[in-house]
């Protein structure tokens, strides 16, 4: 297969060109005028970010891309789906309100905002792909109603898929909260009883009530109950609550692979990632953590896996921020250049096979060049 091209610019500026306009300018490069906007619905799919979490994409860069977007004749719209779990956007009134808090709305971010799978994550389409894990995945109505999609990604870790990059951002958030369901449907955690310090916040922040802390002091989960959602995994600091295995990490990977397919299937299709405020893990809970590297630019591309690549590969190879971060702390004295941040961050996870995958079912290749704006 032919290389992908995957267009890049960091983030130097100088007093005729800020980071709004690199922006614009690095999409512009990669060919986004090369669709057909005239009176198109044009999702631009992102994640609001759950409020005290500050590493999410800020409002301006959205609102440039949006007044981009109406220049050619789009109609765009902001749009996620709404979570699994317990927090500020499990539902559209919740989710509405989080997103104007940390504002995106008609007045900052200068575009309206869809919340995706309707007021309680039960308006979904199931789009039929056959796949090898997912045979029609449940998306949100409005991502499935739009004529066109355009991803704007955070680019950070992520505590089940290894890092969160556009497939993410596409195929968990674009799933509606059954489709969520199938996605974890094979990634319930376990307790390590050892490690276990009886602490409770997995049990105050489980949606499912499946999850309590007995009178030995030790968390136990209710299977019949579990659905995978991986919040106490994301919130347990003694490495108590740990995803049952490798392959639980690679199955899930492989389905976002399948429902982000889904999501694009037949439709014009481009993709953003903002790979800074690298944070450890998602920005689905209401914290970040420190960047683990330094902010390191903006890149585009028709391709999500390609672009997902580039991202990984630019973390990769770029040095551990010294100081007080995840990675820092657990490799003192140590650059960690070339090495796997991701696998080091959350050692049973396997983001290598939601790429891998992807490019399997057509999604798009590993393979690209890297052009710098």
């Amino acid at each position: 297969m032919e290389k992908a091209k995957v267009y890049f610019t960091n983030l130097r500026t100088n007093p005729s060109s800020n980071l709004l306009d690199k922006m614009e300018r690095v999409v512009k490069r990669a060919g986004i005028a090369s669709i057909d906007f005239k009176n198109q619905f044009v999702a631009i799919k992102l994640h609001f970010g759950e409020p005290g979490n500050l590493a999410y994409i800020r409002p301006n860069y959205v609102a440039r891309m949006a007044s981009l977007l109406r220049s050619m004749g789009a109609k765009p719209f902001l749009t996620d789906c709404n979570m699994l779990y317990s927090g500020g956007r499990s539902n559209a009134v919740d989710h509405l309100n989080s997103a104007m808090e940390n504002g995106f709305n008609p007045i900052s971010a200068q575009c309206p905002v869809i919340i995706a799978d309707g007021v309680k994550g039960t308006d979904c389409r199931e789009i039929e792909i056959n796949g090898e894990y997912c045979k029609a995945p449940k998306i949100g109505a409005a991502l499935a109603d739009a004529d066109i999609i355009i991803s704007m990604t955070h680019f950070k870790g992520h505590e089940q898929a290894g890092f969160g990059g556009t497939l993410k951002n596409l195929g968990m958030g674009g799933a509606s909260v059954a489709g969520k369901l199938e996605l974890h449907s094979a990634a319930q955690p376990v307790i390590n009883r050892d490690n276990c310090k009886g602490c409770l916040i997995c049990e105050k922040n489980c949606a499912h009530d499946a999850i309590h802390v007995k009178e030995d002091h030790i968390a136990e989960i209710d299977y019949n109950k579990c659905v995978g959602c991986g919040q106490c995994v994301a919130l347990c600091q003694y490495d108590s609550a740990v995803l049952a295995s490798w392959d639980t990490s690679e199955r899930m990977n492989c389905k976002i692979a399948e429902y982000t397919k889904a999501i694009l299937l037949d439709k014009p299709n481009f993709h953003v990632s903002f790979i800074m405020d690298v944070s450890p893990e998602c920005d689905c809970w209401n914290h970040n953590d420190a960047p683990i590297v330094s902010n390191i630019g903006i890149a585009a591309s028709f391709d999500p896996i390609a672009l997902d690549r580039a991202c990984v590969d630019l973390v990769n190879s770029a040095p551990v921020i010294g100081g007080n971060n995840k990675l820092a702390e657990e490799h003192p004295h140590e650059h960690l250049v070339g090495v796997d941040k991701f696998h080091l961050l959350h050692p049973d996870t396997k983001w290598q096979a939601a790429l891998e995958h992807g490019e399997k079912i057509g999604l798009g290749t590993q393979s690209y060049e890297l052009i710098t704006v």
